[in-house]
This record gives C-alpha cells, structure tokens and sequence, in this order.
C-alpha cells in the first residue's frame, strides 16, 4: 500500500501539495484507491482517496492504525555540517531510517561549513520516514554554534567523541539502555581543546568510536547504529 505524508491529517484529510502530485501525476492513484498516511507524530492512518487531484488529494474513510511501538530511548545527534553537502545528506537519510528522534547541525571552531539550508534535509528526512516506515519525523533543528548549543541542549547521558589523546572509553559501553542520549560529533578538523574543554564543563562525557578514524558523517552513523544495537540487546 502506497504510503504519504500529511502533518495535519487528523485535522485536515487532504495530501499537501507535493504528496498529492506524486499520488496522481506520479503514481497515478485514482479515487477509490486505499493508502496509508503518516502524521509524522506517532499517527497511521488508512483512508481511501475521494478526489484525485494533483494539488490537493482529498480522503475520506480515515482509520487510525495501531503504529509498532515507539523506541524504548531517545536519540540526538548533534553534527558539524561536513564540507560535501552529499555527506551530510547521506547521514541524514540512514540515520533516519536506522531510527533516531533529534538532529542538531552545530557549527565548530574549525569547521569549513558555516552556512547551511534544511530545506533539503527535511525532504529527505521525511522521504527516509516513509521509506522505512516509521511513525514518528525525526525533527531537524536550525544550525547553532558549538557554545550555544552544549550549554543548553539536554539528556540523560551527555556524550562528545573526539580524536584528542585523553581517557575516553567506548561509546558502547557507556549508554546505558532506555535512556535519551546526545552524542556529539565534530567537523573534519576534530573539537578544538577549548570546546572538548566547555563540553566537560557541561557535563559530557568523552568516548571513542573505536580505533579507526572515521569521516564525520561514519562517526556519526556508527554513533548512531551503537545506540540501537545497545538498546535491542
């Protein structure tokens, strides 16, 4: 069964403009045909479509469906844009489907991106939500600085992996299971001393992602994929 998108579908059963157009022009749905809808906030609906139209898709018959349940812990990545915008797009999208509720672009001391537009990633984040057939949007945050963001982003486990010779253990045998996280991931340049140094301040906790180096958008997804694998043992 064909699966959309419609924030306010509870409200207002009628595709946006975009799912319609792929709904009529694209997959060519005709009234009468069945589909499922996500609100992107916990909600699956199965409604029938009343009018085809490929700038407002209008349903009727909506029936809420019990959605799997929802992740035991809580999961935030905060990332410094890469260079290679195809980099951060491509962590953006396999996080997203791996399962992960919170995104924070940060921009670092030495990071070489310093203008970023989330248009492009919202797509994507909802294209992956379908994809892989989740209930809930992963919310995507506007970029913020290194300091804004550590001194008043929280969690019950605060994590920040870097490269710097320190005492630092794994990351997967930190979190701890039914828990929200943050971890902390740096640009190409790595942390400077001085944002290792407020991040500590601040209560995070530094952790090795293993003994390889790791591009940031791979930190990252490995960060990501360590949660789940810790919280599904």
């Amino acid at each position: 069964m064909h699966l959309f998108f419609a924030p306010d579908i509870a409200n207002n059963p009628v595709l946006p403009e975009e799912e319609s157009a792929h709904a009529v022009r694209v997959l060519r749905l005709e009234a009468g045909e069945t589909v499922l809808v996500l609100d992107g906030q916990g909600g699956v609906y199965q409604a029938t479509i009343a009018v085809a139209h490929p700038k407002h898709c209008v349903l009727n018959s909506l029936e809420r469906v019990t959605p799997s349940a929802p992740r035991p812990y809580r999961l935030h990545i905060a990332i410094a844009p890469t260079k290679n915008m195809d980099r951060l797009e491509w962590f953006v999208e396999k996080a997203a489907e791996i399962g992960i509720d919170e995104i924070s672009p940060v921009f670092c001391r030495f990071s070489e991106r310093k203008v970023l537009k989330c248009e492009r990633l919202q797509k994507i984040l909802v294209s992956a939500m379908k994809q892989s057939k989740q209930a809930f949007l992963t919310q995507l945050n506007e970029p913020c600085t290194f300091k804004e963001f550590v001194t008043r982003a929280t969690a019950d486990q605060k994590f920040i992996a870097h490269c710097h010779e320190a005492d630092k253990r794994l990351l997967s045998h930190e979190v701890r299971k039914a828990t929200s996280v943050l971890v902390m991931i740096g640009p190409e340049g790595d942390f400077s001393d001085e944002e290792v140094a407020l991040a500590l301040q601040n209560g995070y906790v530094p952790v090795s992602l293993g003994e390889t180096r790791l591009r940031v958008e791979t930190a990252a997804l490995v960060a990501c994929h360590t949660v789940a694998v810790i919280n599904e043992l």
